[in-house]
């Protein structure tokens, strides 16, 4: 009953013109970008992202534990002209899903002049929602192309300890229900760490989100980098295994969609960074391999556009091939010393605005992350489990050096294709 119950509270929830819009993209939109990028992957060897994630400034109103964003430096920020140059391109490639970062996007002050550019896109907005008031929440609605993911990391008290402000929580709250009563397609984002795990990651905590109205929610785990790394918030390998096991089965129990961007549909871990399936653009419009690297041999600013090059970026390349070799879980975490190593080899540049990137990474002590063999927990609702399955895996990236391996046998892309269609219709 999971799954009419989800359809049906969205069909009463969200505006029209707003689940039309997510429909055809997630529907339609993503699945087919996704079978372009294994497609150019396995015949080309070129890898675009079809999730192209642009943090627009590093500005912002909070002062959150443990950001890695220069959000006390003077703004950088990415002009709409630039970012419509950039998703331009990006679409003329066959990708229309943007994921929009900050500091905080809603400070930029041509988002909604972004969004209203690009009617066809679809765009996830990572905010704190303390900026969305009822006027911009209905110009969201009037546009229908984009989803608020509101950040809430814990109770008026932790709230307020994360992310270094007053009254936190309720100045989130009134900005997501802002979103909700304008029928937006509205999620709720969480880092989890050692100061929220018990309170967010709870079935009472998700029944509240339903009970308000919220559509999905994504449970990220924090990650200890940046200029004020707080390795005591990390969460230990009993913990990371535990969010697995709640998000699996709180899956197949509420209507509620539950986002996850660490595990393919066996419970083996994976990194997007890896696969290729995403990367990031910096305020500085620096290309780099994720959002937690900050360290870049290309700019979303050259002449040749954002697509040639990215899959033209040898920094890129090794950087995904260098995971893959080493592990299933985060680089960054597991393997500083990598990472460290790649940037020297390819000369790739501090892409920060503190300079102090490398010095972070020479600090850092490797620790573990996502990846446990032995110890995967596979998805147990058939709707994640298929949609896993044909477009969000690793992609063969971690067998791909097998000349046996069934990702790479011959028909391999051409059978990915014909199932990703069957699934759809």
């Amino acid at each position: 009953m999971v799954l009419p119950q989800l359809v049906y509270r969205s069909l009463r929830s969200v505006d029209p013109k707003c689940l039309r819009k997510v429909a055809w993209n997630f529907g339609v939109g993503a699945p087919l970008s996704v079978m372009k990028f294994k497609r150019r992957v396995r015949k080309t060897g070129e890898s675009f992202p079809p999730f192209l994630y642009i943090s627009i400034l590093n500005s912002c109103n909070l002062r959150c534990q443990g950001c890695w964003v220069d959000v006390d430096k003077p703004r950088e920020a990415i002009r709409l002209d630039e970012l419509n140059r950039i998703i331009n391109d990006a679409r003329e490639h066959g990708n229309r899903f943007f994921g929009l970062l900050g500091g905080e996007p809603f400070m930029h002050p041509e988002l909604l002049d972004l969004l209203a550019q690009h009617p066809d896109c679809y765009f996830q907005i990572f905010t704190n929602g303390q900026l969305i008031t009822e006027k911009k929440a209905r110009q969201l609605r009037q546009l229908g192309n984009a989803t608020p993911l509101v950040s809430i990391e814990g109770t008026e008290v932790v709230s307020d300890q994360r992310r270094g402000g007053v009254d936190v929580l309720n100045r989130t709250l009134r900005g997501l229900d802002h979103c909700l009563a304008n029928g937006l397609l509205t999620g709720v984002a969480t880092s989890l760490c050692q100061s929220n795990i018990d309170e967010l990651l709870t079935e009472s905590w998700l029944r509240k989100l339903i009970a308000r109205g919220v559509h999905y929610a994504w449970y990220h785990t924090y990650r200890p980098v940046g200029p004020q790394i707080n390795a005591q918030l990390a969460l230990d390998p009993g913990q990371v295994r535990r969010v697995r096991q709640f998000v699996v089965e709180m899956r197949a129990k509420l209507p509620l969609v539950l986002v996850d961007a660490y595990y393919d549909h066996k419970g083996q871990a994976l990194c997007p960074m890896a696969t290729g399936i995403s990367h990031h653009i910096s305020p500085t419009g620096a290309v780099e391999p994720c959002p937690i690297i900050q360290f870049a041999s290309e700019s979303a600013r050259d002449e040749r556009g954002i697509y040639e090059t990215m899959t033209r970026s040898s920094f890129l390349r090794d950087f995904r091939e260098t995971a893959a070799r080493h592990t299933r879980g985060c680089i960054v975490l597991e393997r500083p010393d990598l990472v460290k190593d790649l940037v020297g080899r390819h000369g790739a540049k501090d892409s920060t605005i503190r300079k102090q990137a490398m010095a972070e990474i020479d600090s850092m002590e490797p620790r573990p992350s996502q990846f446990t063999p032995g110890a995967e927990i596979a998805e147990k609702h058939w709707v994640y489990r298929l949609a896993k399955k044909f477009f969000f895996n690793d992609f063969g990236v971690y067998s791909r050096l097998d000349p046996q391996s069934a990702e790479n046998a011959p028909g391999a892309v051409e059978r990915d294709i014909q199932e990703a269609g069957e699934a759809v219709a």
